[in-house]
């Protein structure tokens, strides 16, 4: 073995973050030729947050060796096929952002301009009548695949709901069978190499010291070792994402439990709603400049599904990230790295890629400012991708019922949303960068949903006849009304697989 490979291997900070990175790590690198310990304290709470994935997360299971249903089993899990956003056009609206594809590339066109054509003459219903996920979803139906051949049933993109605490509990166990050494204890003080600045080690309450080659700082909003030990600084992004706050409260499980998040947007801010098996989650995200906690907790606890269960948690945040991820031989992970609010359930998601981009780079204790500077720069990437993303939904509302709203219609936006505004609005052209997470249909989805709307179409597509068109259409509905009709109930599909036998431990 290389003498200048990692050995020593440290993650700081339990919670999502920090096991989903010490699973990853024994089990992709393993614990037979480097040791990976993560040190966490009971006494410090976690936030907490991402009890709604994104697919990717699907692969990433797959590659730990995780059981899907022995997962959800174990965390209260349901299936998720997208999001579904109320009021944020326009009041009233109510559209959603599905996994997966509108139709299909006919002739190496994309769906949606034959789509556009079609509408504009009166010879469509709207998109949703094209998505599998969403047909799915408004019936309650879920599968993950069937063996049909040529069929949208042989590949159903998807996701999961779960209890973010029971999945890191989950992972915990997982991971210390892996090998993974835990640590219960709190950092009094990170330990530097006076040289270069590198972390050589942690030491905890009571004097212990934890040495380690490469640390992982899973601390979440403080990032203790990228932030206050490396004064590593943070971009703030606030003036595109003006919310700040949040308060999350479960509430009672709900009937039907819908596979799908509901994101319904109030003259003060927006409310998530998500169906885990023995309870809701629920949470309204604000931003205290146009509004009160006052006010916003009355919002929530006004459009609650079902009674609550306890007091809200508050939570303070600031959009942004850190101007490096990774820095010296530290890389934040989660909420240490940045945060996007959870609007389309990017949190869980942007750990899986950081952990999975470091292995892609996998450096050595010295000499990797090539790898670190190549993973930062994707890091920048993908952040900005997602983060415009999100503002695409604040600035495409037509509501003009608060301040905050105003504010956001109102307000300038990056140039590389504004680039993608003005072609999408030129000829229906959308386009993916290399980094970007979301894809060209879910950008359509809310861009249509939102009134976004595009002057023309692909000139391509007046190659076939309005009538062929029309036949076209209204043969990809057929199929689509077929596939929903041989798919379970959602709640028939998880008793059948996933059910939880035993009520959790904590709500």
């Amino acid at each position: 073995m290389d003498t200048n490979n990692i050995k020593n291997f440290v993650v700081v900070g339990g919670g999502t973050s920090g096991w989903m990175t010490a699973a990853a790590l024994g089990r992709v690198i393993g614990t037979e030729n480097c040791t990976v310990t993560l040190i966490e304290s009971d006494e410090i709470g976690t936030v907490g947050v991402g009890e709604a994935t994104i697919p990717p997360i699907v692969e990433f299971n797959k590659l730990l060796g995780i059981n899907a249903d022995e997962m959800l089993r174990e965390t209260q899990g349901t299936f998720k096929l997208g999001i579904e956003f109320i009021n944020w056009g326009r009041i009233g609206d109510a559209y959603m952002h599905p996994f997966g594809v509108f139709g299909r590339t006919i002739m190496n066109v994309s769906f949606w301009h034959y789509w556009k054509k079609a509408y504009d003459l009166g010879l469509s219903p709207g998109l949703d009548a094209y998505s599998l996920n969403w047909a799915a979803s408004k019936k309650n139906k879920f599968l993950r695949s069937a063996n049909v051949a040529n069929s949208p049933l042989a590949k159903i993109p998807h996701a999961y709901h779960f209890d973010a605490t029971l999945y890191a509990q989950f992972l915990r166990k997982f991971s210390t069978n892996l090998g993974v050494n835990r640590i219960e204890g709190r950092v009094e003080h990170v330990k530097q190499n006076p040289d270069s600045g590198f972390i050589t080690g942690v030491t905890l309450q009571g004097g212990k010291l934890i040495e380690g080659d490469f640390f992982f700082d899973c601390t979440g909003f403080r990032g203790l070792m990228i932030e206050q030990t490396l004064k590593t600084g943070y971009e703030d992004w606030s003036c595109y994402l003006p919310c700040n706050s949040a308060q999350a409260l479960p509430t009672e499980a709900i009937t039907p439990k819908h596979p799908y998040t509901k994101s319904i947007a109030h003259s003060d801010g927006w409310q998530w709603r998500i169906p885990l098996q023995h309870r809701t989650g629920n949470g309204i995200v604000y931003s205290t400049d146009f509004t009160s906690d006052e006010n916003a907790h009355k919002t929530l606890m006004a459009n609650l599904p079902s009674a609550a269960i306890g007091d809200p948690n508050q939570l303070r945040f600031l959009t942004g990230k850190r101007k490096q991820a990774w820095n010296k031989n530290c890389l934040a992970i989660g909420l240490a790295s940045g945060f996007m609010e959870p609007l389309e359930s990017t949190s869980i998601h942007l750990v899986q890629s950081a952990i999975m981009r470091f292995f892609s780079l996998l450096p050595r204790k010295t000499e990797f400012k090539t790898e670190m500077d190549r993973f930062n720069s994707s890091v920048d990437e993908e952040f900005r991708s997602v983060r415009d993303f999100l503002i695409l939904h604040y600035k495409a509302t037509k509501r003009d019922d608060s301040e905050l709203w105003n504010y956001c219609r109102n307000m300038p936006v990056p140039d590389s949303l504004q680039d993608k505004l003005e072609l999408y609005k030129s000829g229906s052209w959308l386009e993916r960068n290399k980094q970007e997470l979301f894809g060209v249909d879910s950008w359509l989805a809310v861009l249509d949903g939102q009134h976004v709307k595009a002057r023309n179409y692909s000139p391509l597509v007046d190659r076939i006849t309005d009538e062929k068109l029309k036949s076209i259409l209204s043969d990809t509905r057929i199929v689509l009304e077929q596939c929903t009709t041989a798919m379970p109930k959602h709640e028939d599909f998880i008793k059948e697989h996933c059910q939880t036998q035993i009520p959790a431990s904590s709500n």
